[in-house]
């Protein structure tokens, strides 16, 4: 093909067409820095991606341009590619990419994927969820600083719980906390557990944490968004490019680099030399997995003491316990009326 680079990744041969055209207007990097990139942190990217279950975000332009999300994956799709069956909240379900090795990544990247969002289980056990992601997620008017304050705050709580946690910039304004865990529950047990955590840092730190989901209700706190748990949901992956013009990556962090670390400086220009010198942060990620059986514990104990449910996303069924799926105000308004 005119045009074109085939490189030969893990037995196959990956065509990267217009490898010249750029993606990434701040500094002109194109379409081959980005594979380049992928290619440069291939084992860390692999040691938390790997036969996980990918959502493609394309920008076959490049960051910046048109874009949309895709779950399954084209037709025209070469018979090695790795798939699995996912299912959506309301029950469709579509063959997903698999991050099975480097060229399935880069056979994305050839698609215009500048960042993959993941699913938190792996293709050979799709009922077991793995990860709890803690994403922390400033409301308007709050800053960097208070996100780093309340990741300190979410690891300190997780500690006193007996629960290691790991840290990555979320390639924007928000930080995640993630806990690799052991093979023992679904996707509703584990949101179940992100709820509790939320609640139990809303009640130790009201002025600087929120559990509200109405936006309404959090005021200028970070919110600690425990849907990014629900059942099929995914999150911007570890390592992976935000479709920004200067190229920020979503990157592992040590938590001593927490105090310092500014997010927008950690790019692909800048990232491979970082792991380079002082190693990848998440390298025993897979080594203890973690119980949240401490975080089961304190959802338990809120239903016992009459709370219900915190609400689900709108996409999702009606679900027990769960309270009326309707902004406070809007529910006063009705209230009024009547």
């Amino acid at each position: 093909m005119k045009d074109t680079t085939v490189l030969e990744l893990d037995g196959h041969e990956v065509p990267v067409s217009h490898p010249d055209k750029i993606y990434f207007s701040k500094r002109g990097e194109t379409k081959m820095d980005l594979v380049r990139y992928y290619l440069a942190i291939a084992d860390p990217i692999m040691n938390t991606l790997r036969n996980r279950p990918l959502l493609l975000e394309r920008y076959p332009d490049g960051a910046g341009g048109k874009s949309w999300f895709q779950k399954r994956v084209p037709k025209t799709a070469p018979e090695w590619l790795t798939t699995v069956e996912v299912s959506t909240p309301n029950g469709t379900t579509s063959d997903a990419l698999v991050a099975a090795d480097m060229a399935h990544l880069v056979w994305g990247v050839n698609l215009g994927c500048l960042g993959f969002h993941v699913w938190p289980i792996r293709a050979a056990d799709p009922d077991v969820t793995d990860e709890l992601r803690v994403d922390l997620d400033p409301s308007p008017g709050v800053g960097f600083p208070e996100v780093r304050q309340a990741a300190v705050l979410t690891r300190d709580l997780l500690t006193e719980l007996g629960i290691e946690a790991y840290i990555k910039t979320s390639g924007s304004r928000g930080l995640h906390v993630y806990l690799r865990l052991q093979p023992r529950w679904d996707g509703y047990g584990v949101r179940a557990a992100a709820v509790a955590l939320a609640r139990e840092l809303e009640r130790r730190h009201p002025d600087l944490i929120t559990a509200q989901w109405w936006k309404e209700e959090r005021g200028a706190r970070v919110f600690v968004d425990f849907n990014q748990n629900a059942p099929h949901k995914t999150v911007f992956g570890a390592w992976c490019v935000r479709p920004r013009v200067g190229a920020q990556v979503s990157t592992p962090i040590h938590w001593d680099e927490l105090a310092t670390v500014v997010p927008d400086t950690l790019t692909i220009a800048t990232v491979p030399a970082l792991v380079a010198e002082r190693g990848d942060p998440w390298a025993e990620y897979n080594v203890r997995p973690q119980s949240i059986e401490p975080l089961l514990e304190m959802s338990r104990r809120d239903m016992e003491n009459g709370l219900m449910d915190a609400p689900w996303p709108p996409v999702y069924p009606k679900m027990p316990n769960e309270p009326p799926r309707v902004a406070p105000s809007r529910a006063r308004h009705t209230d009024d009326e009547v």
